[in-house]
């Protein structure tokens, strides 16, 4: 595991550091990165296409990383930005080292997982797939996954590369993973750091929407943005501008003018 730096950086922003997706590549986070590298030092973590750790080993590596960048940065703050799969590996190492951390975003957390029937059947299915069925049904997945007629043909291009950078067995591993991931409702209402969760309404593969608004209600000091037109992999679509949604939600300096978009914003008292 490493902590990609797809931009220059400077020691005196804040850190923000990206948890992918079960894709664990690091690399889709182009789009949103190009607006924010002027207000914080990004880095994505990556994770090795073969790699099977459970839960504790994933959150003590992503600490050691944490720490490490931490030691070059020592003036900086971290905002962790977790999505899917990376928004319950967010969840965990929040919950692990508060300390450490002053903001969290989660995108889609897949710690929802569970409420998706399908998905818990097809941790079972997927291991004895044939390898050319799965390979073929990974372009069927693509549209569960994304909007692609919000998204420009070299992001939904991405996305599949991305998707089909994992083995067979490793997808299954991961996807066993969210199947077991939970964590003790009491921590969650024992972090008082900001959270602002992004849901997206349209969102075919997990309920997004409800899981946001159930840990809202678990987080005491979070926020609920809705994006009514999006799909799971709401960062690659041309009309989120997660910078602009941080600058709403008091994230960032609000040193840009907002656009149009309407968000739909619920806050805990």
């Amino acid at each position: 595991m490493r902590l990609l730096s797809p931009f220059s950086a400077e020691s005196f922003k804040p850190l923000l550091i990206y948890f992918p997706g079960m894709d664990g590549t690091g690399n889709l986070f182009h789009r949103q990165g190009e607006k924010l590298k002027d207000f914080f030092s990004i880095r994505c973590l990556s994770i090795p296409s073969n790699d099977q750790s459970d839960w504790s080993t994933l959150v003590d590596n992503t600490v050691t990383l944490i720490r490490k960048e931490l030691a070059s940065h020592p003036h900086s703050s971290v905002y962790l930005c977790g999505e899917s799969f990376g928004g319950c590996l967010g969840i965990k190492v929040a919950l692990a080292v508060p300390e450490l951390i002053e903001k969290v975003i989660l995108i889609n957390p897949a710690s929802s997982f569970n409420k998706r029937p399908f998905l818990k059947w097809g941790v079972e299915l997927n291991q004895w797939v044939p390898n050319f069925i799965y390979q073929g049904s990974t372009v069927i997945l693509l549209s569960f996954l994304g909007s692609l007629d919000r998204m420009k043909n070299r992001d939904s291009q991405a996305l599949l590369a991305a998707m089909q950078s994992l083995p067979q067995e490793v997808v299954s591993w991961r996807l066993s993973l969210l199947r077991d991931f939970e964590v003790n409702p009491d921590n969650l209402k024992q972090f008082e750091k900001p959270i602002l969760l992004l849901a997206s309404q349209e969102d075919k593969l997990l309920p997004s929407v409800e899981e946001g608004k159930e840990l809202v209600d678990y987080f005491p000091n979070s926020r609920l943005t809705i994006l009514p037109k999006s799909g799971h992999a709401c960062l690659l679509e041309n009309d989120v501008n997660l910078l602009k949604i941080l600058q709403k939600n008091d994230f960032v300096s609000k040193s840009n003018i907002l656009d149009g978009n309407v968000y739909l914003t619920y806050s805990t008292p």
